[in-house]
């Protein structure tokens, strides 16, 4: 067990000193100016050059790509992930003040969208061959091929342009004092870009666990129950739910990175004020160090939901925690 925890551990450590040295090669290679990008072209263009070098020297951005990055990384070991150029305040505070936004709408898309997308599966997979089931595929192969921003302007449109049942964008309503919202006010707001994202992320888990379902339909075992008189949806309650839920929860967590990539088109589509915005913003402003505060937290959300997914296996299948265990004690 000790041998596992630590591979775990290097293979973070190696994970998180990849994401942000990748980060800080493409932003160096970006033709993006900080400098220009970041005071404006009037600005720029009336500058001196004396100014310009000065702005450069003061944000680092005429330094090396390797002597920036080893300063940011000695910085960040320290726990300063340094200053944010777009917002001119420091990337924690900056991450701190849209993670609980994010979080919540990933947190929300992720489990709807886990839940809805096994309760589908079963049932295309129960009823193969028959109207619910090639309504649940033809869905699923619709949304599979459909952009997550299209279809977030698509609701947009709908339901708060034409329906009026949402507003238009935003975490909160606009002039409104943050002492003055209240939790109905952020729940509505929320509820159009965490149905984008929910009914985006369906189709995966439902197609994988329709083809699971028929698997374990047509298994010897099932076919035992039925002939002693259960009734099949008896049957994967009692039989089949177990082999249902492993390959569920691999795709589960395996999706987290693509649920966090997706809000990034969300949050800009409905102007949510959360780390997918501001990565944009950053990415558009050449802010490196922002960047990668929002890269290396994304990859360490991943990284996590990995490893639960490899201690629920554990729960869900005692086999595996036997044999996880004789590996550790060998």
């Amino acid at each position: 067990m000790a041998r596992l925890v630590f591979r775990n551990m290097v293979k973070f450590v190696l994970l998180m000193l990849a994401v942000s040295l990748v980060t800080f090669v493409l932003v160096s290679v970006s033709p993006i100016d900080p400098v220009q990008a970041n005071v404006g072209q009037a600005a720029y263009v009336n500058m001196s050059e004396a100014k310009r070098a000065q702005l450069a020297d003061y944000w680092g951005a005429d330094a090396p790509l390797l002597e920036r990055y080893a300063n940011w990384l000695a910085a960040a070991v320290q726990g300063d992930l340094g200053t944010s150029l777009r917002y001119n305040a420091p990337v924690a505070d900056v991450i701190a003040s849209r993670a609980l936004n994010s979080l919540t709408l990933m947190a929300t898309a992720w489990v709807v969208s886990g839940v809805l997308g096994f309760a589908l599966g079963i049932l295309a997979g129960a009823n193969r061959g028959r109207l619910a089931d090639r309504l649940v595929k033809g869905y699923c192969f619709l949304l599979a091929s459909v952009p997550t921003f299209w279809l977030g302007l698509v609701f947009l449109v709908v339901f708060s342009v034409q329906l009026g049942w949402f507003p238009l964008g935003f975490s909160v309503p606009i002039g409104v004092a943050a002492s003055d919202v209240t939790l109905a006010d952020a729940l509505r707001h929320l509820v159009l870009p965490a149905l984008t994202l929910s009914v985006t992320g369906v189709a995966n888990i439902a197609l994988h666990t329709r083809e699971k379902t028929v698997d374990v339909l047509e298994s010897d075992y099932v076919r035992f129950a039925r002939a002693r008189g259960l009734s099949m949806w008896g049957v994967l309650r009692h039989h089949g739910l177990r082999n249902l839920v492993m390959p569920a929860i691999t795709l589960q967590f395996a999706s987290i990175s693509e649920i966090f990539g997706g809000s990034v088109l969300v949050e800009q589509v409905f102007s949510y004020p959360g780390l997918g915005q501001a990565a944009v913003t950053a990415g558009l402003g050449g802010d490196v160090a922002l960047l990668a505060g929002i890269a290396v937290l994304s990859a360490a959300l991943v990284f996590g939901g990995n490893l639960v997914a490899n201690v629920l296996y554990g729960v869900v299948d005692p086999r595996i925690r036997r044999s996880e265990g004789g590996e550790a004690r060998a």
